[in-house]
């Protein structure tokens, strides 16, 4: 007889019934699906023991927050902002007139706007001249200038044609003749070989070094300040008011605070042939 269950999920497969028993204390054979092979399904995991175990929940262990590269990554936004505001203010610095900028130095003294009559340039007059401000940094001046195309003199030079220096764009520094050799070696390596610079001694100082330009004057203690470098920068061929193209080549390079007229005019007539 065969029984058969009604069709549905789960359907059953048709089982026959052959008559015969079981043999004594063998277990009966296993259904096989249909159309399958004995051992079919093997390895497949069945519950025992009625119910199956519930699974484990893992532990999630928590981790604090990694610090280092947070602060790592925060330290190189600082720096990088930093060096853009750097950038940025320089070329601020940069396109603001050169005049806003000499103000803007430290010290710096601006005969410009303390007196005007004084810059006016062009005044040449021959022999010696006397000024109010030492070193001289505007006023009438000998027609020949000092040569100033980097020239480092180790003695004095005449005021006279210094200023007719300073009115061609030139920056004159100077210095106390008791300055250390370091001191002074400094200075040298600042201006020699370039033009529009020159360096010499100065008796009678009140700061061991000083700088002039056409209406402008820095003093300084010694030669590592910063501020020579920005006064040079800022006011060398700026500060001329005969424009950049004024002549520092074929000027005076003799020593000496005497004028060069003085000079041809003192000295002994010469007997003719």
């Amino acid at each position: 007889m065969s029984i058969s269950t009604p069709g549905g999920p789960e359907r059953r497969p048709t089982v026959v019934s052959t008559g015969k028993k079981p043999a004594a204390g063998r277990p009966a054979a296993a259904d096989k699906p249909a159309g399958g092979k004995a051992g079919a399904g093997k390895g497949t995991a069945r519950p025992t023991g009625g119910k199956g175990r519930k699974p484990v929940t893992p532990v999630k262990v928590s981790q604090g927050r990694a610090w280092g590269p947070i602060a790592l990554f925060v330290a190189v936004g600082v720096l990088a902002v930093g060096i853009i505001g750097v950038g940025a203010w320089a070329v601020y610095q940069g396109s603001q007139p050169w005049q806003k900028r000499a103000d803007a130095i430290n010290g710096i003294v601006d005969f410009r706007k303390k007196d005007k009559n004084l810059v006016k340039g062009g005044n040449h007059q021959p022999g010696t001249i006397k000024y109010d401000v030492s070193p001289p940094v505007a006023g009438p001046h000998n027609q020949a200038w000092q040569n100033c195309m980097g020239d480092v003199y180790d003695a004095p030079i005449a005021n006279e044609h210094a200023v007719h220096s300073l009115e061609h764009g030139t920056v004159w520094i100077t210095y106390r003749p008791d300055l250390p050799a370091d001191q002074v070696a400094k200075l040298k390596a600042k201006v020699q070989g370039k033009e529009k610079l020159m360096l010499s001694p100065y008796e009678g100082l009140d700061k061991p070094i000083s700088l002039q330009a056409w209406g402008f004057q820095l003093k300084v203690d010694n030669a590592d300040d910063g501020r020579i470098d920005e006064f040079i920068k800022t006011l060398r061929v700026n500060a001329s008011i005969e424009g950049p193209t004024a002549l520092c080549d074929q000027g005076v390079t003799a020593t000496g605070t005497t004028p060069r007229d003085n000079l041809q005019n003192n000295m002994p007539e010469q007997p003719t042939q």
